[in-house]
């Protein structure tokens, strides 16, 4: 087992991702190293990592589209004028105020797909308020990070489709068909488990906090927030692009007749195409090419022969039902911590638990469960992810949020925890 190419290049992948050395070529190393032990030679490797490339094809493009549709609603002042709105009537009592932040969160994973581009719209301009009323920043980097992520973990639309398709793609490479409706019908544990976290988080951390920094003041232009023909038509791009893919169950499609409307209806104007799609390769390209890099890491392993052994010495060791599915959530816990992305790990832990839940005698449902929850295991908490940096990035513009300790260990402790137990729970009934 010490020599199992699949635990080495694991091991190593998430040493050097921990040591914060750059993802994509900490996975590129890795999957050459795993071939190097497995007895294939450098081109060979090589060979195999770009054909298993082909894996996450759709969904790496499914991010660039994304990525411009983002964008074009950033021009705008739409996502202002929202956030406006609902600021007007937002108790300012801490609970409901930090459950309305969660619930806009969730939006940007959906209905409007912007991703983590909010955060710097709706929060530094609630940083005094947060102060006034001694919110603690921990509770709102937690609702920050449920919406970032409960969203796509459980439903499959926006980015959930994204992330679902992912799931379907590489449990089929691995030998094993399912369908969207298949993951959906699961995955909502995920997204329980989640909800549970966060009202825990909001119970503990309910006690007043107050932050000596200094206040930021930050440029607005209300004045300015009232809805025209350009917003209307991003609008209108939007929730063309929301019910394509519900209708189709194809995020391309959707996303590229939302972006299709939008420069129809003149909320792209047509000199600026270029610009948007090029700042939205820019914000989602480096993350595409995680995910394919990872698709083709994942064929390496594959090809390896090292996930028999694995399977075999994992299922010895686990002894049971419960003690294989422990070990599988902790394995997807370390890998994610490493790479800090849910949708780039799926590829690597598909291969090993596809096979490993097969060996366990558990239902697709329960692999499906497993596989969906080990991915999103570590991505709250992990220093390295974007459901971690951007909300630091926000609650940070006075320099009174810390990233580690006050982002980093609340969503690590009140959503890792949750999911491993209604990921355990989950995959023992089904």
């Amino acid at each position: 087992m010490l020599t199992n190419p699949v635990v080495l290049s694991i091991v190593l992948m998430t040493i050097l991702c921990l040591l914060r050395f750059n993802i994509l070529l900490s996975i590129l190393i890795s999957a050459l190293f795993a071939g190097l032990l497995s007895g294939h030679g450098l081109v060979e490797t090589t060979g195999i990592l770009v054909a298993g490339m082909k894996g996450n094809l759709e969904t790496a493009l499914s991010y660039i589209l994304l990525g411009a549709l983002a964008v074009a609603i950033s021009r705008t002042n739409l996502t202002a004028i929202l956030i406006n709105a609902i600021s007007k009537i937002l108790s300012k009592k801490s609970t409901y105020l930090v459950l309305a932040i969660a619930a806009i969160a969730s939006l940007s994973q959906n209905l409007i797909p912007v991703h983590i581009a909010f955060i710097p719209v709706l929060i530094p301009p609630l940083l005094p308020l947060f102060n006034k009323i001694k919110l603690d920043r921990r509770a709102v980097a937690c609702a920050l990070t449920f919406g970032l992520k409960a969203p796509y973990l459980s439903m499959g639309v926006g980015f959930g489709l994204l992330f679902f398709n992912i799931i379907k793609d590489q449990m089929k490479n691995n030998g094993l068909i399912v369908s969207i409706s298949d993951i959906q019908k699961v995955m909502w544990i995920g997204g329980v488990s989640m909800l549970v976290g966060l009202i825990l988080a909001i119970l503990a951390y309910k006690k007043d906090r107050v932050y000596n920094t200094q206040e930021v003041t930050v440029a607005t232009n209300n004045e300015n927030l009232h809805m025209t023909r350009k917003e209307w038509a991003v609008l209108a791009g939007a929730f063309i692009a929301f019910g394509v893919q519900i209708y189709t169950s194809n995020m391309p499609l959707g996303a590229l007749s939302g972006l299709i409307a939008m420069i129809a209806f003149k909320g792209i104007e047509y000199n600026k195409v270029n610009d948007v799609m090029s700042d939205g390769l820019a914000m989602m390209a480096f993350i595409a090419f995680i995910l394919l890099v990872a698709a083709g890491f994942g064929a390496v392993l594959r090809e390896s022969g090292g996930i028999s052994e694995l399977v075999s010495f994992a299922s010895l060791i686990s002894g049971n039902k419960l003690g294989g599915i422990l070990i599988m959530l902790i394995v997807g816990l370390l890998i994610t911590m490493g790479i800090g992305s849910s949708f780039g790990t799926i590829p690597v832990i598909a291969a090993i638990y596809v096979p490993f839940c097969s060996s366990l005698n558990l239902s697709v449902s329960a692999t499906i469960l497993l596989i969906g929850v080990a991915a999103a295991l570590g991505d709250a908490g992990s220093p390295a992810s974007d459901s971690t940096l951007a909300p630091t990035a926000g609650l940070n513009m006075d320099g009174g949020h810390n990233h580690i300790y006050d982002t980093c260990v609340p969503t690590f402790l009140f959503f890792n925890i949750p999911l491993i137990i209604g990921g355990t729970i989950g995959a023992m009934l089904l």
